[in-house]
């Protein structure tokens, strides 16, 4: 197979196949992360900015959300130095319900891109995920156990019990591919001061749908918590 011929967003071959090394520009960033990434959300900032984790806790990500933007735009790094671009999350328009988020790299080459599905979203959170060029959704995300957010926001409001809150209510989201496996899941974990979140990976992908869906939960764990 010629490095033309190989197409990153193509699911894993058999060991039969023998691809040419790998010159993905994300390659170095998730090709050995240990799963499950956690993110956290740190609030109480003059910007956002979320500190994204592996299973060992190595800093895979951080992401910084720019302010006094007309269209919502975040900055991804390497690290918390902020000395290395990774890329960049765009809306396509001004904050709105249907608002689609694109995904690029650092070279500005397309990730993908995210996008509530419609009305089905006010009660129970429906994204679809999208690879580039595609104009069907190669990924569904819903929420697994919607009660629990609710729950989760009316009884948080209340002084001492909503810290127990904290350790009775977990949302958590499922991405299913088009075949309906599930690839991915996002749980909240509880979590002071902050917004915590675990993110599993449940079957094998290439590193550029890998990004795409990570990329994806970030904006749906932030705009969820917008919604409350």
């Amino acid at each position: 197979m010629t490095p033309e011929e190989y197409n990153p967003y193509a699911p894993p071959q058999a060991d039969l196949i023998q691809r040419p090394p790998s010159t993905d520009r994300l390659e170095p960033i998730l090709g050995n992360v240990a799963w499950p990434l956690t993110f956290h959300f740190k609030f109480l900032t003059f910007a956002p900015k979320v500190y994204v984790r592996d299973a060992n806790g190595q800093e895979v990500m951080f992401v910084r959300q720019r302010l006094f933007k007309f269209r919502e735009h975040v900055e991804l790094f390497t690290d918390s130095s902020r000395q290395t671009k990774l890329g960049d999350i765009r809306a396509d328009r001004i904050i709105d319900w249907s608002a689609r988020y694109s995904f690029t790299d650092s070279a500005g080459e397309a990730i993908g891109s995210v996008g509530r599905k419609g009305w089905r979203s006010i009660w129970r959170a429906h994204y679809e995920v999208f690879n580039p060029g595609d104009q069907i959704a190669d990924f569904q995300v819903r929420e697994e156990n919607p009660m629990a957010k609710v729950l989760d926001a009316i009884f948080g409001q209340i002084p001492f019990i909503g810290m127990a809150t904290l350790w009775l209510f977990h949302p958590r989201y499922i991405a299913n591919a088009a075949e309906n496996a599930p690839a991915m899941r996002l749980t909240k974990l509880p979590a002071f001061l902050e917004g915590r979140f675990r993110l599993d990976l449940l079957t094998p992908l290439p590193v550029r749908q890998q990004m795409n869906l990570i990329l994806s939960y970030f904006m749906l764990a932030l705009l969820e918590r917008r919604r409350g």
